[in-house]
């Protein structure tokens, strides 16, 4: 499934050629709403992907920063909250298909469409449990009250129902 509909593809064959060791990659676009594990994600602005593509014979290394906040809804008490990605990563790349670099992916191409990479970085660093902050309270059981910002009356004693039965007998017993 493809979430960022903007391509980022990076012209290689300078770098492959060798006029230019160097290149620099600076993108930021918007990144539109997807789903992730049955939860709406949106952007909460731009996204920037900043770094710099070098060239160590048939051997590319992409060094790359990405940054964005995203819009989150809290696992816990549902209310919407910012969740920053500030992550750096690297990557290698090949043009050599007959490379004896194992971490090294190889390129056919004169052009290196770095897309899928920053979908997948992105992605990887979501965590699986949302949360707003890590003390949140969550909602009310009973009610439905956010106790971040309420307290409610509702007996909030946690109690298994494999065992609510058996609660009658300690309740009734005579001392």
């Amino acid at each position: 499934m493809q979430y960022i509909s903007v391509i980022m593809k990076v012209q290689i064959s300078d770098i492959v050629s060798g006029k230019d060791r160097n290149k620099k990659i600076d993108y930021e676009f918007e990144i539109p709403q997807f789903d992730f594990e049955g939860t709406k994600i949106k952007s909460a602005g731009s996204c920037h992907v900043d770094g710099i593509i070098s060239a160590n014979n048939y051997v590319l290394m992409l060094n790359a920063e990405i940054k964005v906040n995203l819009e989150m809804i809290c696992s816990r008490c549902l209310d919407t909250f910012i969740y920053p990605i500030d992550i750096d990563i690297e990557e290698r790349f090949t043009t050599n298909s007959k490379s004896q670099d194992d971490e090294a992916v190889v390129v056919f191409d004169d052009v290196l469409d770095i897309t899928e990479i920053v979908e997948t970085s992105i992605i990887s660093t979501l965590p699986i449990k949302r949360i707003c902050k890590d003390d949140c309270k969550g909602l009310c059981q009973e009610c439905g009250c956010n106790l971040n910002f309420n307290t409610c009356s509702c007996n909030n004693e946690d109690v298994d129902i494999r065992f609510e039965a058996l609660r009658g007998l300690f309740d009734n017993k005579e001392v």
